[in-house]
């Protein structure tokens, strides 16, 4: 296709998706598009064998990686330990969530420092110490795309990036925000509406993509992708009409055969419907979608505490979410309603699980059939 996008990164099909398992990164990148791997809860051993495995796999097709170096978060710029960062975590926070376990016939007294601990890996990441640790590894791989998903990248991932002559790509979920990282140097623009899994604004993907292109366009002829909500090749067809270059993809990943979604998490998926998700800063401490469940219901209850600034808030709740999946895929019926997992309301159209060769195929088939469907519109006029 005609692209910049395509142009930009080597790829056939503007479609880039991002996952946090290397089995669908590589998968869409051999398939046309271009695999990005979220590496924001992964340490830096982890994050190189995992690297090590797509560049063995991937076939010479390119592939990014997407990190979370937020401006603004608690401790940010200081040296905080994992047993520091435990201990900033309020007991009341602490007792919700045991409290809650309790209710749905799960051991309570799991909730301690050693679980906590574990939670407190992605505070690590976030500092720039960490995601310098994370940036090392993935600029020893071949990486064609570097990506930061929480406000304009540190001066010092675009200096790396430039360097290397590596793409950068940030996510925005605001016509301000996209200015700002004009501003910074950013090569790609990811524009994403409320409709996304995950960290999100609040103005619509139909809104924002438009609202963005007539900002950005007089000041930069920046590449734009569209994400929140797109899950099938027409979407992002209307998001191209609309000005973008092309598509950034994450939940519509979520159910694939491929997909490290927890089986229990990914069933709920496939029964949802677009208004099973909610948005709420009680996953990270910003706001993000995520599928409804009971946990979801009890943090947006009146009784629950108020969300810690991230990355506490994740301090608390990965650790138990993890513990949720490991006795839901048992068959504890408590931790079945309280699993669940960011995901955007394009979960309704996420109707059956395909491989993620498929679900590429079908976006390029089902872009093709919009495009056609459009062109017919102005056929009469033109003969």
């Amino acid at each position: 296709m005609r692209s910049p996008i395509c142009d930009l990164l080597g790829i056939d099909f503007p479609l880039v998706a991002f996952s946090h398992c290397r089995d669908v990164v590589a998968e869409v990148s051999k398939a046309g598009g271009m695999g990005v791997f979220g590496a924001a809860g992964t340490g830096p051993g982890k994050l190189e064998a995992e690297l090590s495995w797509i560049d063995d796999n991937v076939d010479g097709k390119p592939y990014g990686v997407d990190l979370i170096v937020p401006m603004t978060m608690e401790a940010k710029g200081r040296e905080v330990s994992r047993e520091d960062a435990v201990s900033r975590v309020p007991d009341e926070h602490r007792q919700f969530v045991s409290q809650l376990f309790e209710t749905h016939g799960i051991d309570g007294e799991a909730i301690d420092n050693h679980s906590l601990k574990r939670g407190a890996r992605l505070n690590t990441n976030m500092r720039d110490d960490g995601a310098n640790a994370l940036l090392d590894v993935a600029f020893s791989h071949p990486i064609k795309l570097i990506a930061n998903a929480l406000g304009p990248p540190p001066g010092y991932m675009l200096e790396r990036a430039k360097d290397r002559g590596v793409p950068v790509a940030a996510l925005v979920g605001a016509r301000e925000h996209a200015l700002k990282q004009i501003e910074a140097g950013v090569d790609i623009l990811v524009v994403s509406g409320t409709e996304a899994g995950g960290h999100c604004g609040e103005v619509s993907t139909l809104v924002l993509v438009p609202e963005v292109v007539e900002a950005v366009r007089p000041l930069s002829d920046v590449p734009i992708l569209a994400a929140g909500g797109i899950v099938t090749g027409r979407q992002m067809a209307a998001c191209m009409a609309m000005g973008a270059d092309g598509a950034w993809t994450g939940s519509v990943w979520l159910t694939s055969a491929e997909a490290e979604t927890s089986p229990v998490v990914k069933e709920k998926m496939l029964a949802a419907t677009s208004r099973d998700t909610v948005r709420s800063r009680a996953r990270t401490g910003k706001p993000s979608r995520q599928l409804r469940s009971a946990w979801t219901d009890a943090w947006e209850s009146e009784a629950a505490p108020a969300p810690l600034p991230m990355p506490l808030q994740s301090i608390v709740v990965e650790p138990a979410m993890a513990r949720v999946n490991r006795l839901a895929e048992g068959g504890h019926d408590g931790a079945r309603a309280l699993a669940s997992y960011f995901v955007g309301q394009g979960v309704g159209l996420m109707n059956h699980s395909m491989s993620t060769r498929d679900i590429v195929r079908e976006f390029m088939e089902d872009f093709l059939a919009a495009t056609e469907r459009l062109g017919a519109f102005t056929a009469d006029a033109e003969d």
